[in-house]
Formats: structure tokens, sequence, C-alpha cells
């Protein structure tokens, strides 16, 4: 059976990639396989649970339900591009310290979600942020926690 690739330019948490893509390949194949950027996880593998959701173009999207050959020219921001192990951002720092994250499978899909809530919205309702986090699902059940996390990076 042939093969089909597309050379796409990406842009990833503000760095430019020229990348051959199979066309088969999906936006999550593309951030962990070639890009070596593991935060968003696989999870379902069909876009229900939010673990691999990733800013595209400033929306969060289900990165394993995105065709990477369709993202020539778009710019994605994945969880990796919100801080580091030293230096956390706001929505970072809240989440652990209000335990909102249990084992932290679901924890990247759940702060991109809440990254692009945040920035179109910098005092959202419950209401809203229940909202804006409704494609995520975690599994430990830490819901409670991760909306107070949400609240409370929104004070901050």
């Amino acid at each position: 059976m042939p093969r089909f690739t597309r050379r796409i330019r990406i842009e990833v948490n503000g760095e430019f990639h020229e990348i051959e893509v199979d066309t088969r390949w999906t936006l999550l194949s593309v951030l962990r396989d070639e890009l070596g950027l593991t935060g968003a996880k696989r999870g379902c593998d069909r876009g229900e649970c939010g673990a691999c959701t990733v800013l595209l173009d400033d929306v969060p999207i289900n990165s394993c339900m995105a065709l990477a050959a369709l993202m020539d020219g778009r710019a994605v921001r994945t969880v990796e591009s919100l801080g580091t192990a030293h230096s956390l951002n706001p929505l970072q720092r809240a989440f652990l310290e209000n335990d909102g994250a249990q084992c932290g499978f679901c924890s990247p899909g759940f702060l991109m979600s809440a990254a692009a809530l945040l920035e179109s919205n910098p005092r959202p309702s419950d209401d809203e942020i229940k909202a804006a986090l409704a494609g995520c699902i975690c599994r430990c059940n830490a819901y409670g926690r991760i909306i107070e996390s949400v609240r409370a990076a929104a004070r901050q």
C-alpha cells in the first residue's frame, strides 16, 4: 500500500517546525512521537476523554482527532508551554496547591482547557468553568478539586 505524506510547517509552543507527516497521523502522534512533547496524553484515542487537549490557534481541541496534515500554518500550544518545574504558572500552581491533580493523567487536558478559559475570561463563574472543562474526564473523580483549582487561579 502506498504511503502518502505531506510537508507541514507548524508552530508548537512558539517554535516553528517543518515536518514530513503521513496523511493518516494525528496531531497527537506528531506531538508525542515526532516532537517528543509527551504532555498531551493518549487516553481514549476517540475524542472522548480530553487527556490529549491542546490549544489550536488558542481554541481547545482533542489532538487525537485532528489530522496532522491539516495543521500546516497553524499554531499549537501544549501543556509544556504553561511553565516549568521551577517556574509554574498560576494555573499549575493552583492545581498543585488545591490537589487538582490526583493521578495526574488527565491534568494536561484540564490545564489546557482551563488556560483557554482564563485567557478569554479571567473571572469565570462556576458554570463557565464547568462548561469549559466539560470535554475532559477525570477517572479519579477529582472534579471538585479541579474546579476549585481553576477558581483559585482566576483569583490570582
